[in-house]
């Protein structure tokens, strides 16, 4: 499974239907982490970010209809230099309506030397209370609850944290955490979730549900190099030619040993050349 990283949204607007049908394909993940950091237009302006919070949600609204289900994951900035009150209901507004599964909140920390640290800064204590703020607005729903009961395809990739489960994930990169079973690691589970947190689902195997690898062709064997042609394999396994060389000055005439050319590797020769040039300077 693939899954794209992230991008900010004035450089897939004109991309939309083809990053649609992109992230509709059976092995890349509905997800897409688009970062907005301000609901204000005004403060992107200030942060000189190339869109606005139109061009955000249309971005959104439009993956979120034509692939249904996705995961829009955002970034947001707490107390960017002249953000007002207003400027931070507007964000509170936006993450509210859109409830985004997963959100990196970030407060504004003025780097030395950069534009914004010159200019009049928010007070500590605020971007403290509105960064507390967001926080909790994030924390008052949970995202998974409705899908307690589905039964979904799995991706099982590495151990969790507290080495007590299995870490997979769904179509739509949603954690799913699964029973460790060896067996599992590295394939496709189908399971049932049966209970969900803020971050996360779990989900019970199916009885008798196929494990299997999502390889689209077969994997290499031990030894063997991909992406070589089948006329080439069978070249390779076959053994060396028999067949008698021929003289170059008598075609088609027998084989000897004086006829044929002498091959010398190139790093004899070159030193066959020095060890002569010395000889010749010393006598």
């Amino acid at each position: 499974m693939l899954r794209l990283g992230m991008t900010n949204p004035p450089y897939i607007l004109e991309h939309l239907e083809e990053m649609a049908k992109i992230l509709n394909h059976p092995r890349v993940y509905a997800f897409l982490h688009i970062p907005v950091q301000s609901a204000s237009d005004t403060v992107l302006m200030e942060m000189k970010r190339e869109y606005c919070v139109a061009d955000f949600r249309r971005v959104v609204d439009f993956l979120k209809e034509k692939v249904p289900g996705i995961t829009i994951v955002t970034d947001i900035i707490c107390g960017f230099p002249g953000e007002t009150d207003q400027d931070f209901q507007d964000t509170v507004t936006l993450v509210e309506e859109y409830k985004f599964p997963s959100l990196f909140i970030n407060q504004f920390y003025p780097r030395p030397g950069t534009p914004a640290a010159k200019m009049e800064q928010v007070p500590a204590h605020v971007k403290k209370q509105r960064t507390k703020d967001l926080s909790r607005v994030f924390h008052s729903y949970r995202p998974y609850d409705h899908k307690i009961g589905e039964r979904q395809q799995v991706l099982v990739t590495e151990e969790s944290f507290d080495s007590k489960f299995y870490v997979a994930h769904n179509r739509f990169y949603e954690q799913v955490l699964v029973p460790k079973n060896p067996m599992f690691m590295g394939k496709m589970v189908e399971v049932d979730i049966y209970e969900s947190g803020k971050h996360f689902m779990k989900g019970q195997p199916v009885a008798d549900a196929k494990v299997y690898t999502p390889s689209i062709s077969k994997p290499l064997a031990k030894g063997e190099v991909s992406g070589l042609t089948e006329e080439f394999r069978s070249r390779r396994g076959s053994p060396p030619s028999s067949a008698p060389l021929t003289s170059a000055a008598h075609p088609g005439g027998p084989s000897s040993r004086a006829a044929r050319p002498l091959l010398v590797p190139a790093g004899l020769a070159l030193l066959a050349l020095l060890l002569a040039f010395f000889v010749k300077v010393y006598n």
